[in-house]
């Protein structure tokens, strides 16, 4: 009985961290609003024991859960930002061999922040995101079980747009992110800067 508590107690925890609180109050995010956001795909990866999802379908949904999630920004000095996101790679689990292998979902995707103002990246290295399925009752035993592709596609981007928010919060603590006083941050050292999504003005 103890086992089972602490097992859903496990589960809701984790749960409350899907994205889905688009309900609720946005997390404070300076004078952020959103622009555009250009989301591409061209070098995208399928992991191994993964279902097939196209490139078109993985663009329409990342996009969609960005767009739902940044467009209720409303910064009062009405600075303009731009989002350039690659999605990289994925997996979509498949059924596995029962209690021995049971494949998890993950999307990866890296983002690039551009302050339209100043026509400068907030970030010269593009961030990179790992979205890994959240735990809940339909994915204990994996998702590949109770979910189709489309489900597990919505759960990631919807889940990767909640994360790149709370990225975004801590740029914005660290760096002074979406105000007059923004710092870049920096690539490190001897890093060759990767190219990213680049913005439409």
């Amino acid at each position: 009985m103890r086992a089972l508590i602490a097992l859903i107690a496990l589960v809701t925890l984790v749960s409350c961290g899907d994205g889905r609180d688009l309900d609720e109050a946005p997390a404070p995010l300076g004078d952020f609003k959103l622009a555009h956001s250009i989301v591409i795909a061209p070098n995208l990866v399928k992991g191994p024991l993964s279902r097939e999802a196209s490139e078109e379908q993985w663009v329409a949904a990342l996009d969609k859960a960005v767009e739902d999630r940044f467009r209720r920004y409303d910064g009062e000095d009405k600075r303009l930002y731009h989002f350039g996101i690659s999605i990289e790679g994925y997996v979509l689990a498949q059924v596995g061999v029962p209690l021995v292998l049971q494949p998890k979902s993950v999307l990866i995707f890296r983002v690039t922040v551009w302050d339209d103002e100043k026509g400068i990246k907030l970030n010269e290295e593009p961030h990179e995101i790992t979205v890994l399925e959240a735990l809940s009752a339909e994915t204990v035993a994996g998702s590949g079980l109770t979910q189709t592709a489309e489900e597990q596609m919505e759960n990631l981007v919807i889940k990767g747009a909640k994360q790149l928010e709370v990225w975004l919060g801590v740029q914005q603590k660290r760096f002074g992110w979406f105000t007059p006083e923004a710092r870049v941050e920096k690539a490190p050292e001897g890093k060759k800067t990767n190219k990213a999504a680049q913005p439409v003005n």
